[in-house]
């Protein structure tokens, strides 16, 4: 098996179909259709990847994706029939690291589920030093925490990709397309609202002064990156 993948689903239909298409790439799937039984397989389960609509009952796919990413980073795709740009928003804000519309190609779903599985488990962290330090920001690869200014804040999967490409690219500007990859996947490119909100967001919880950042800079009109040393004694480009 390629791994287990729980799809938290109330449309029997859809989730028969789903299964079978998953099973058939290789992968053991669990199945529950509501948001507590959810919780409860994800817990019992421990699944690599979880599949999850947002209107399932008793517990909305909005609070499961929350209270998933508080406890751990397995990785979350929400496939729903909520498609405006606010709704992806949001579920990336609650640490999403996919968002599919329905309806689905099962194609592009079996693909998808490999570049998340492959993204988020390849940031090859057995190959890293055991951890970064430039003065102002500690990051221990392996646990994937990180200290700013010595007090530990907590990053969401989405925000940890981020500043991980970055910080591994100090040094080179890295592009809106290239975050966006990283971050989300090629399904993204040519969406830069999505960059330019979570260095926002980044922004807010490691500089000391969002509004005159000093270690996530931008270059206007390509992308951003991260100061090197000597650059954090004067302020960078500003804005997004």
């Amino acid at each position: 098996m390629r791994g287990k993948i729980l799809l938290i689903e109330d449309d029997i239909e859809f989730s028969n179909l789903t299964r079978m298409w998953l099973k058939n790439a290789g992968y053991d799937v669990f199945t529950a259709q509501d948001g507590a039984e959810g919780m409860r397989r994800v817990y019992s389960n421990r699944p690599n990847l979880v599949l999850l609509d947002a209107n399932i009952p008793k517990m909305d796919g909005w609070e499961v994706c929350r209270r998933i990413r508080d406890m751990s980073d397995i990785p979350v795709m929400m496939v729903t029939v909520n498609g405006k740009k606010a709704d992806k928003l949001r579920g990336f804000d609650l640490g999403a690291d996919d968002y599919i519309t329905k309806p689905v190609d099962f194609r592009e779903l079996i693909a998808r589920v490999q570049a998340v599985l492959r993204r988020t488990g390849s940031t090859n962290i057995e190959n890293e030093p055991s951890n970064f330090h430039n003065g102002e920001i500690e990051i221990e690869w392996r646990s994937r925490q990180v200290y700013v200014r010595g007090k530990r804040v907590k990053l969401s999967p989405t925000e940890f990709r981020i500043l991980s490409c970055l910080i591994k690219n100090r040094g080179w500007i890295v592009t809106h397309e290239q975050l966006l990859e990283k971050a989300w996947g090629p399904n993204y490119i040519g969406d830069k609202s999505f960059v330019k909100l979570y260095i926002r967001y980044l922004r807010q919880k490691i500089e000391e002064n969002p509004h005159t950042p000093k270690l996530i800079l931008t270059e206007r009109g390509v992308g951003y990156y991260f100061a090197q040393a000597s650059e954090t004694e004067e302020a960078g480009t500003l804005g997004s």
